[in-house]
């Protein structure tokens, strides 16, 4: 499965410095389990079991390892975390998991901490809420579940629709047409996702994420052609040093370089409140 997943990821423009097993992770968790025993972070009960007592900080306990001596999931995430410090030169770590898994990363940042490692207290859960289609909720239970692979080709599928229908793309070969229609489909699908503050539920509307016209992926992408090609016609010499005196600007001009100017802040903001959001609405405004 491996491959697949490598596959969908590609196709999504994604890739991965390093990939961690877990096969090899759950022996280093084991490790700093037992390190955690002797300096009094963890305890172990009759039946031979690891647990953290939480329930003075108003939480739970919480077990590290089974009484088999097999690890659990913070036990792996623990040896994992300590690992990637190792690997890379890291300042912090931002854990981009959904929200059901509030409460875990709040057990596994606090038990770093009591470890001892300096750098816990620079781990962030970007905790993202949950996709939702105009149906309901995805359960994969139900089989209400949208496969990733699926959307990426209806989102290819409908961007070849709509574009026939607009008549935009005259002159192109089929191959570019098709490079085309997977452009504005993965676009719409990313934008989409990305305008939304990460931490609120998103109602995906497929239909909806395609339209060439409002805070869309494909406007987007239609409009950055648009000041390509004004660009090419226009001729510019930029090496033109003019004095503001000698310049009128129509009030939308105005309202443009004013609007530029915020851009290094947008980012700023992006980076402080972890939300590629910011970005995504800052270029459509």
């Amino acid at each position: 499965s491996d491959v697949y997943h490598r596959q969908t990821y590609n196709e999504l423009g994604v890739d991965f410095d390093k990939n961690y097993y877990e096969s090899n992770t759950y022996l280093l968790g084991k490790d700093v389990v037992a390190d955690g025993l002797e300096k009094g972070v963890f305890y172990r009960k009759e039946d031979s079991s690891v647990w953290i007592d939480w329930t003075a900080d108003g939480l739970d306990e919480k077990i590290v390892l089974r009484s088999d001596g097999t690890a659990v999931y913070i036990t792996q995430d623990i040896g994992t975390a300590i690992e990637r410090f190792k690997d890379f030169a890291l300042d912090g770590l931002t854990y981009t998991v959904g929200n059901e898994q509030d409460y875990h990363f709040k057990v596994l940042f606090l038990i770093l901490e009591k470890l001892g490692f300096e750098w816990a207290k620079n781990l962030y859960h970007l905790s993202y809420g949950m996709v939702d289609l105009p149906s309901g909720k995805m359960k994969s239970r139900e089989g209400t579940v949208v496969d990733a692979d699926d959307l990426m080709l209806e989102k290819t599928d409908t961007a070849r629709t709509i574009s026939q229908d607009l008549g935009k793309l005259e002159g192109y070969s089929t191959e570019e047409k098709e490079g085309l229609y997977k452009t504005i489909g993965l676009g719409a699908l990313k934008y989409y996702i990305l305008k939304v503050d990460p931490k609120k539920r998103i109602l995906f509307n497929p239909e909806e994420s395609v339209d060439f016209a409002g805070n869309t992926g494909p406007f987007i992408q239609y409009t950055y052609a648009r000041i390509q090609s004004i660009l090419r016609k226009a001729d510019f010499d930029f090496s033109i040093t003019l004095n503001s005196n000698e310049v009128v600007l129509h009030e939308k001009e105005r309202e443009l370089i004013k609007q530029i100017q915020l851009f290094p802040e947008a980012i700023q903001n992006a980076a402080t409140n972890h939300s590629p959001a910011l970005i995504a609405n800052y270029t459509y405004d």
